[in-house]
């Protein structure tokens, strides 16, 4: 069948539809449920038939639209915080894989920038971390404990303020999108840079595995929380530039919400990093066999959850989010 033809066939229910939903009366569950299940129909002819075209995308938009309406008028079973992390928040990044990949890429890239600089030029690392804090760091690994700050300060207080600071950073990065994607990617730069050469000096001074063993018991957690909001940030900074269907008012305001949504769903997280940096991490002699499980269990997690699970959801629900 024709795009055009397909079209005519359908124009009339969807106008219905778009009227029905721009109303602010509640619908009937059963219409609701009707609704979804045709839209759910042409929008998987259109995905086979007219992918990457103005129809796919304006049904794509009113299948979606009526799918948060039939989860959001759905009784909940259960906690509704439960529920929030157990579908919600993957659900967010089913919509946002390609952007996370884009904070990954970005990120990741910094650090191999920050890396190779300070192989380059051994005093990058003061441009970036400070001489104070490099000092002190060169000073421990001549004495044998280079990673011995981790155990100085007191326990509790010291897993207050790197968790109150980590979502710190976190909104940082988000609301670094106000200025575009390119504010979130200069956020994104930066700390990805940081990283890079503070692990380099490690490997100047020849003790890279003990600190990777140490650093990522926390850094696996902390560190993928930090490109996570580099997500919901490039998701802030594109809405008002490529708002699609939308109007750039709407997608700003359903972007500031799904971003301020991912930005405290990852609150738990970095308060798991903040327990392991605090709790864990200042027993820099810990076997290795066990700071490895802390670590691969770690990764597992946000592969899980962040990847695997939402690509799950997506397919359940046949919707290109």
């Amino acid at each position: 069948m024709k795009e055009i033809t397909f079209l005519k066939q359908n124009e009339k229910k969807w106008v219905e539809c778009e009227e029905k939903l721009n109303k602010k009366d509640k619908m009937n569950p059963a219409e609701l449920t009707d609704m979804f299940v045709e839209l759910t129909d042409d929008l998987a002819y259109a995905n086979t038939n007219y992918p990457q075209t103005r129809t796919q995308a304006y049904v794509n938009s009113l299948a979606s639209k009526v799918h948060h309406l039939v989860y959001k008028n759905r009784k909940e079973k259960g906690n509704r915080f439960v529920s929030f992390y157990v579908y919600e928040l993957p659900m967010f990044f089913a919509r946002y894989h390609k952007q996370l990949f884009y904070s990954f890429l970005i990120f990741g890239l910094a650090v191999f920038l920050g890396s190779i600089s300070q192989i380059y030029d051994d005093s990058f690392v003061r441009l970036i971390l400070g001489d104070m804090y490099v000092d002190s760091t060169i000073d421990r690994i001549k004495h044998g404990d280079a990673l011995g700050i981790y155990g100085e300060e007191n326990q509790f207080l010291m897993f207050v303020y790197i968790t109150i600071n980590n979502i710190r950073v976190s909104f940082i990065a988000f609301v670094f999108g106000l200025c575009t994607a390119f504010g979130t990617s200069f956020f994104l730069v930066y700390n990805g840079i940081m990283l890079g050469c503070f692990f380099t000096l490690f490997y100047q001074y020849n003790i890279l595995g003990q600190a990777m063993k140490v650093v990522w018991i926390h850094g696996t957690l902390e560190i993928s929380a930090i490109v996570l909001a580099g997500c919901a940030g490039i998701v802030l900074g594109n809405s008002f530039i490529f708002p699609k269907t939308l109007t750039r008012v709407e997608a700003f305001k359903n972007a500031t919400k799904d971003g301020l949504k991912i930005i405290l769903g990852l609150v738990p997280i970095f308060m798991v990093a903040g327990f392991f940096e605090s709790f864990v991490t200042r027993y820099t002699h810990m076997d290795i066999a066990l700071s490895l499980t802390i670590i691969i269990l770690s990764f597992a997690f946000i592969i899980f959850y962040f990847i695997f699970l939402p690509v799950y959801f997506k397919r359940k629900h046949k919707l290109l989010l």
